[in-house]
This record gives structure tokens, sequence and C-alpha cells, in this order.
């Protein structure tokens, strides 16, 4: 595998297979294996390069499409994805959501009836006949996951599940911090405050937010009637808060601006149908979103925008309720209705 045979890059890039999760990849947690891979393939390594982890496949069906787990270089440079894979792995079972590791520890993935955590070192460079997996026994027969975060330390693990479960733990012993069996129908997204003292969970019908120290839910908000119509499949925020990305039923992309509550850049029919996932570079500067249409696509964050954008009406009063969720926390530090 070389840059002339295989390397060809583009922002959009078509991996064969449904795409279910993406996560970008601390750069030096999989860096010696990387640049190992490139000097065999007589690649330069660059300090210009990142990773990105991509996860689905064909599910239990009979279509021929394996479930895998592959590594994907991000060019800096030119803005550009690359399309060979610089890992693969075939997991058994599909891995539907995924978070990686902040630190090490590779990433874990969530199956249909499991989590599993998969080392870097057997994703770079599986060896048929080993154990390239590890179930977290603790997450065994539990259901499907819908939604996966470690805090910014990789010191927690919280889950949220499709029976509406909520738990967290200390990583990597697995200690039980919480185990809330009704903490939504179905939670379908969580996010770690920036200090890991505060999580806010996503779902039906309810946003809440949880002081992880004591281990309860200290503010929440009903979702409204408004949004009931409007097709948003994924959503993630930037690491430096300044921008929330939202993924449509229909392919596009959207990026607003949290400060001034508008359409920063709107990226129509990004996919060729619903997008699947969403991940923020770790500085901020671009976004991958996924889809079942197999693309991974790389968006760079534009610096100068207009800020009389025109955007959708409707996603006013949906930023206004998300970002009232993701930064709730900071209101009721300041306001002192919980400590800090």
């Amino acid at each position: 595998m070389t840059e002339r045979r295989g390397g060809a890059m583009a922002n959009t890039q078509t991996y064969g297979f449904p795409i279910y999760a993406a996560d970008w990849i601390a750069e030096d947690t999989v860096r010696s294996k990387i640049d190992k891979e490139n000097s065999e393939d007589c690649i330069e390594p660059s300090a210009s390069r990142s990773c990105i982890a991509l996860a689905g496949g064909g599910g239990e069906g009979r279509s021929g499409i394996p479930n895998v787990i592959v590594i994907c270089r991000v060019d800096l440079e030119t803005n550009s994805l690359l399309e060979q894979p610089v890992g693969r792995v075939v997991v058994s079972g599909l891995p539907y959501r995924m978070a990686v590791h902040p630190r090490e520890g590779g990433l874990i993935c969530a199956l249909p009836e499991s989590c599993k955590r998969f080392d870097w070192e057997n994703i770079m460079r599986p060896r048929e006949g080993e154990e390239l997996e590890e179930v977290i026994n603790e997450l065994e027969d539990v259901g499907q996951q819908l939604a996966l975060e470690f805090n910014q330390e990789g010191s927690l693990l919280a889950t949220g599940g499709e029976d509406g479960t909520l738990r967290i733990f200390e990583w990597p012993s697995m200690i039980t911090i919480l185990n809330e069996s009704k903490a939504h129908g179905e939670v379908k997204n969580l996010t770690f405050s920036e200090s890991g003292k505060f999580l806010v969970s996503l779902g039906g019908p309810l946003c809440r937010v949880w002081d992880v120290n004591a281990s309860t839910a200290v503010a929440s908000l009903s979702k409204e009637k408004l949004l009931k119509n409007y097709s948003i499949t994924a959503f993630n925020v930037s690491p430096d808060g300044k921008f929330l990305a939202f993924g449509t039923l229909e392919g596009d992309v959207l990026i607003i601006s949290s400060t001034k509550m508008k359409t920063h850049q709107f990226v129509k029919k990004a996919h060729l149908g619903l997008v699947t996932a969403l991940t923020f570079s770790p500085d901020s500067r671009c976004l991958v979103s996924v889809s079942f249409d197999s693309r991974a696509k790389l968006t760079v964050i534009e610096k100068n925008q207009n800020p009389e954008t025109n955007g959708i009406n409707w996603l006013v009063v949906f930023l206004l309720f998300v970002l009232l969720v993701v930064v709730l926390y900071y209101f009721l530090m300041v306001n002192g209705i919980i400590a800090s």
C-alpha cells in the first residue's frame, strides 16, 4: 500500500461499508504504529497527519458486507481524507457506537448485546487466531448501548442504553459510579463537561444534567413540541465550545455558532442518506461526518463567515434548547445553585 497506488486524497472518501460511528484519535496514541506502517510502505511520516476511527458494516444480514473498524489518515495540510485505511479489523457483530480513549487504551465499541474494547495494535496489525477484542463484563447482556463517552482525562466512561439506562464507570477499573435505570426513555447522546464534574444526557422525553460526584440529576429540560417534525439524526459539540454540528435525515450537515446562535456553515447533501455520526477534530478546526452511504466527509470550519448567513428558522429554536442543555451546568454554578 503506497501513496501512489492507493492513497488518493479528497475531502470525501467512500470506504465500502455503512458507517455508524466515528471518532478522532489523539495523534500520539498511535503515532509510532502509523509511522511504522508508513515507513514500510515508503511513505514519509508527517506531523501534519492525524487519524480517525470509523466503525460499521452490514450487521446481521446477508449482504456480504463485513462488520469492521478502520483507522484512516487525515492530512491536515490539504484538509483531506486518505483513501486507504492504515488499520482494519473485522469484528463479530455490528459496531453501532464507538468511543476512543483520549489518551491511550484503544477504543470501545457498542455491539448489539455487549461492549468490547480493541487496542491499537490489534486494529493496526490483526493476527489470525489471536483474541482481537476484550468483552467488558459490566456491559455484557445489558442490551444495545446508543451512546458511549469518555471524559477528557479518560478516567470516566459513560454509557447510555436503548432501554433508557445511564451508567457511569471509573476507567479502567469499571467501578460503578452511577446506574440509573430510568434516566430516559432511551439515551441518545452523552457529553461530559470539560472538568468531568457534570454529564449531560439527551434522550426522550428530557435532557438532564448529572452531578457525577453526587451521582444525581441536578437539572432537566423538556423537549420543545416545535421540534417534533425535524429530522436531526446526529449531533456533536466542538471541543472549544464555539460550534454545534447537526446531521439530518436528508444528508445535510449544519454547523452553528454557539455565541451568535446563527448558522455558520450549511453543507447541503453532504451525504446521500441520513447522517449517522459527527465528530469535531480535537482542535475544533474541522468536522468529519459519516453516513449509511459508506462515505466520510471532512468539512473545514470557515474562519470568516458572514454573520447574516441565511439559516433555517427552526434551527434557532433547536439551538437554544441544545445550547441551554450543554452549558446549563455553568449557569447553575455561576448562580450558586450547585457547588463548583
